[in-house]
Formats: C-alpha cells, structure tokens, sequence
C-alpha cells in the first residue's frame, strides 16, 4: 500500500477526477468508520462519547494518510446526540486533512428545501461536516435529488445513490418493474448514468451496489462514474466476487470494507495490517 498523498486537487477538480487520482495513488480500498457498541467494546472502550472518539481517532490516525477513502457512518455517532456529532466533524475534518476522501454515510433524501438544507449540510464547504461525497436515497424519486446534485456539483463533491443493495427487503423495491419494462434499479441507474455523460474521466454521481448482489442482470455499461461497493468481508462479500459483478467496469468501483478492518484494532499496526491485506485483495481481484 503506498503512503504517498493523492495530488492536491484543484478547485476546478470534479469528485469524480479528484476520486480517479486517489484510487490510482493509493489504491482501490474505502475503509468504513463504524463505531457501533460492539466494536467499542471488542475495543476495551465504553460505549459513551469518550469511547466513540477514541476509536474514531485512532481509526484516522492509522489509515487516513494511506487509504484513498474513508466511510464514517454517520449513525453511530448521532446516537451520542449533540457530542456524537461534534465527534464526526472531528473526523471528517481530520480525515480530509490526513490526505483521504471521505464520504459521509448518511443515506439521506427528502424534497425541496429539506433535501436542499441536507445539501449544505454534508456538502458545503461552509459546513463543519462538509465531505467530499454524501450518500443518498432516491426512493422519493430521482428527481427529488436534484438539489443535491446542485450542491454536490457547484463544490466539486459527489453523491453515491443507492441503487442494488445486499439486504433482503431491497429486491422487492428495486427489482420491482416500471411502467417502461425496466426496473426501479435499472431506472436510477439511468438517471445516474444520464448525469455522468459529459464526464470526461469519472463522473461524479456514483452508485451503491451490494457485494452480495449476485448477477441480477442489471446493465451499469453506461454508467461512467463510480460504484461504492459495501457488503465486504464480515457482511458475507469476498474481493473475487468484485471480478464477477463489475467485468468491465473494475476501474471505477469503491471496494468496501468496515468490521473486516476495525475489528484488528485498537492497535494501529493491525488495523494498517488489514486494510493492506484488503486492499491486496481487491487488486488481485480488480487488475
């Protein structure tokens, strides 16, 4: 894994370009930051704000400054209401001056002016949880996205859309047919792919798709922008089943790994032992 920095992006740099550089730099591994109870505890920590901190820093002390991106999930820490959340700022701000991308894992979505104020929250550089890329739900409609979209795209961030995800209860939504023939999945799809055309390296509007998906017989071909890929390693995904999924498309996907990491923590040395054995993987698997 190599430890260089990715190249300070420009301010005229898209998402998508700024997220081509860092895999090429350092490598095609997001690592996710969740500090559920049961990790703080595996730990040694409490499950209090205190805990929640000491993991989260000692998680970015290890691998911001050699993965190409970071995940926090952004539920674990409003559990801890007001403090929890001053504990993301914290990370994201730390994380993003590490070197690494982060996408803040919120999976929001709403309409109109609520839609836009989640925006600025997540997005403006303005914010104190300003990320590089948010993630998003799309089930009030594509359309509905489109004040993110806006937001993501005046400031040079991204927006990863939930299209196929691993859970069972998904399917039944997005594999459900439209009244054009195709399915809910394949229409986001679409939608995104349409956003991403006049990209000229990666675009900026990606997707979440499932390592444990299987071949649902989806076409991401026109896509051209990238796919984060959750469901590795402790939820079931192996690195070989990337090959299988993505074919032509491995240069543009965002492998996914969270317990499958933190669980070799608190030590920073097994924690930076993982991601490589992680990050070996996926390479294998995608080149």
């Amino acid at each position: 894994m190599t430890h260089e920095a990715p190249v300070p992006p420009s301010e005229k740099e898209s998402f998508g370009e700024r997220l081509h550089k860092a895999l090429a730099t350092r490598g095609p591994l997001c690592v996710g930051i969740d500090p559920h109870a049961g990790l703080l505890l595996r730990w040694g920590l409490p499950d209090s704000v205190d805990g929640l901190r000491t993991f989260a820093d000692t998680v970015v002390a290890a691998l911001a400054d050699r993965v190409a991106v970071m995940k926090p999930q952004s539920a674990f820490f409003e559990r801890f209401g007001a403090a929890g959340v001053s504990v993301l700022e914290s990370t994201i701000r730390q994380a993003r001056q590490a070197g690494t991308l982060v996408i803040l894992d919120a999976k929001r979505g709403d309409i109109g002016s609520t839609v836009q104020a989640y925006a600025q929250a997540y997005l403006s550089p303005a914010s104190p949880m300003a990320s590089d890329a948010l993630t998003v739900s799309p089930y009030l409609g594509f359309g509905s996205l489109a004040p993110v979209i806006d937001e993501a795209e005046a400031h040079g961030a991204g927006v990863f859309v939930l299209a196929l995800t691993s859970n069972p209860e998904g399917a039944s939504v997005q594999h459900a047919r439209t009244s054009d023939g195709r399915t809910v999945a394949q229409m986001i799809i679409d939608d995104a792919a349409y956003c991403n055309a006049k990209a000229p390296v990666l675009g900026s509007v990606g997707l979440v798709v499932g390592a444990t998906v299987g071949d649902t017989g989806h076409d991401l071909s026109d896509l051209n922008g990238p796919i984060l890929v959750p469901g590795l390693g402790a939820q079931g995904g192996v690195a070989d089943d990337l090959r299988a999924l993505f074919r032509d498309l491995r240069g543009a996907v965002v492998p996914s790994y969270s317990r499958e990491i933190l669980s070799h923590g608190p030590s920073r040395s097994g924690l930076r032992d993982a991601a490589e054995r992680a990050l070996s993987a996926c390479q294998k698997a995608l080149f």
